[in-house]
């Protein structure tokens, strides 16, 4: 008897570690599931919002400082590159 004991106290430290009882709540009860859901989509969106525009003003003052030095072919490119994009935001008139 001593062996399943200690089984069932494997398993229930297991089951504890897995937070099986609260997920199985939070299954039994929709709306917080609806909630819970709503909430990490709106930090999912608002997490890739911010990096993406991180990301798009480093590559636009990379691309900027690219130009800068004077690269013969990389550098006409980009600068019609930057200067459509300016142009579009009306940020240049």
């Amino acid at each position: 008897m001593n062996s399943l004991e200690k089984k069932l106290d494997q398993l229930a430290a297991y089951m504890e570690k897995m937070k099986l009882v609260e997920y199985i709540d939070l299954l039994h009860n929709p709306k917080r599931l609806i909630w819970v859901n709503f909430i990490a989509g709106i930090s999912r969106g608002f997490g890739i919002a911010i990096g993406f525009t991180l990301l798009g003003a480093i590559a636009f003052i990379v691309l900027q400082r690219l130009v800068g030095l004077d690269l013969p072919l990389i550098g006409d490119f980009i600068a019609e590159l930057l200067k459509y994009v300016q142009e579009s935001k009306g940020l240049r008139p």
